[in-house]
């Protein structure tokens, strides 16, 4: 709770001086059915205080019959209740038996109904946090799409207040995208692309997670490009310090390299360069396995092909068949074996990458040997140009199919 603020100024603005004194959690739930609204929201105050000290508090004030109570102060007329109520819950729902009798009370439509405009900012906060403790269970996934959840979340992306972006953006991120078609109905992209400089690295990194579920969509990913997207994304790629937040941007470009327009637009403007330099000089390895699938993906295409061969991808893509990591090999070596559909794209990684590919089929990896020997075959076969290196690739081939066989032979005694 509270990622982006901290605790401390929750109870400095949120409550007065507690004046429903008691040491007994049974006694305050019981204050819970009072006909006095101050006692009923001193008493919710004294609950969320106890709820928020940790799990083993959270179970008693379960298992002390807390929280249908709660939930009907949740609709409660009087704005403090409403607003106390909804606070207790949104620290219990984390609790795996609190959520469970949640989900059972059916709550997932009352907190919705809490996220409306003239609801207390808090209220949104707590309630916007009840629904992602729900959302990890895919039947409340369900509810909250189906009644109609997804649209207060996504105007609560413009909230003022930091904690309730976070907690609305994570909620979106964890439905799962049935609703793919209408999230972009309901024009997310513009708020997405504003939390994208927000000061809060979760707040940006679910944004880019969010982007990277709903780009999936290529009318999505037309809708990005039309708000300059690919810009806020390399934006981030270019800056240093947002280090720990490029895996994801890549992400959502890589979705977009599917797309020949958009590859056309990267090339035009510079970016696709500047995403192969990212790439070899990288120190994330994620970044560059997760940079090769993407040119892989992209290389389908065979307008793509020529245009990536045009920005001398088998450069980056050779330097990364060198790299210590056998994941990056695999995925390099899979990107040379779909650049290959291009003919020039085959001759210069021939040149550059052969050599390289014939070494790698001595590796300790079977991955690694089957993706080297796919590329080779790929580049060496129906290629004059690469006829020279024919011959010693499938003298090693060759000589890995006899091992292989001894091998198998040495399995059997006579």
């Amino acid at each position: 709770m509270n990622f982006c603020v901290g605790p401390e100024s929750i109870t400095s603005h949120r409550f007065d001086p507690l004046s429903v004194e008691s040491k007994k959690a049974a006694t305050v739930v019981l204050m819970l059915s009072s006909p006095e609204e101050e006692v009923v929201s001193k008493a919710c105050e004294s609950l969320y205080k106890f709820a928020a000290k940790g799990d083993e508090n959270k179970l008693t004030l379960l298992e002390l019959g807390a929280v249908e109570p709660l939930f009907k102060l949740v609709t409660h007329e009087d704005p403090v209740v409403r607003r106390n109520a909804t606070m207790v819950l949104g620290i219990m729902a984390s609790h795996n038996d609190v959520k469970k009798l949640l989900r059972q009370l059916d709550a997932t439509h009352a907190f919705i109904a809490r996220l409306a405009p003239e609801e207390d900012v808090v209220i949104h906060e707590f309630a916007s946090l009840c629904l992602v403790h729900m959302a990890v269970e895919y039947n409340s996934k369900v509810q909250i799409f189906e009644q109609g959840g997804l649209e207060p979340l996504i105007r609560l992306l413009n909230s003022p207040d930091p904690d309730v972006k976070k907690n609305s953006i994570e909620c979106i991120y964890s439905m799962d995208f049935q609703s793919r078609a209408a999230v972009r109905e309901l024009n997310v992209i513009p708020p997405l692309l504003e939390l994208l400089k927000s000061d809060y690295p979760i707040i940006q990194l679910l944004a880019l997670k969010t982007l990277g579920i709903i780009t999936i969509d290529k009318e999505t990913r037309v809708m990005l490009r039309e708000h300059q997207g690919l810009d806020h994304l390399f934006k981030i790629l270019e800056t240093k310090e947002f280090n720990d937040l490029h895996v994801e941007a890549l992400g959502v470009v890589a979705n977009c390299l599917e797309d020949v327009d958009t590859v056309q637009l990267i090339q035009e403007t510079g970016g696709l360069r500047k995403l192969l330099a990212f790439t070899e000089v990288s120190t994330l390895t994620d970044f560059q396995k997760n940079a090769a699938k993407a040119i892989a993906k992209s290389a389908y295409d065979p307008e793509n092909r020529k245009i990536l061969h045009e920005e001398e991808v088998e450069k980056c893509l050779v330097a990364l068949l060198g790299t210590d990591n056998e994941g990056t090999k695999i995925a390099a070596a899979q990107a040379i074996s779909a650049m290959c559909e291009n003919l020039a794209s085959r001759q210069t990684t021939g040149t550059l990458g052969i050599p390289q590919l014939v070494q790698l089929l001595s590796s300790d990896n079977e991955e690694v040997k089957e993706a080297a020997a796919t590329a080779l075959v790929n580049l060496t076969t129906a290629h004059l140009g690469n006829a020279s290196w024919r011959t010693v690739v499938n003298l090693v081939l060759g000589s890995r199919i006899l091992v292989l066989n001894l091998e198998v032979l040495s399995t059997f005694t006579l």
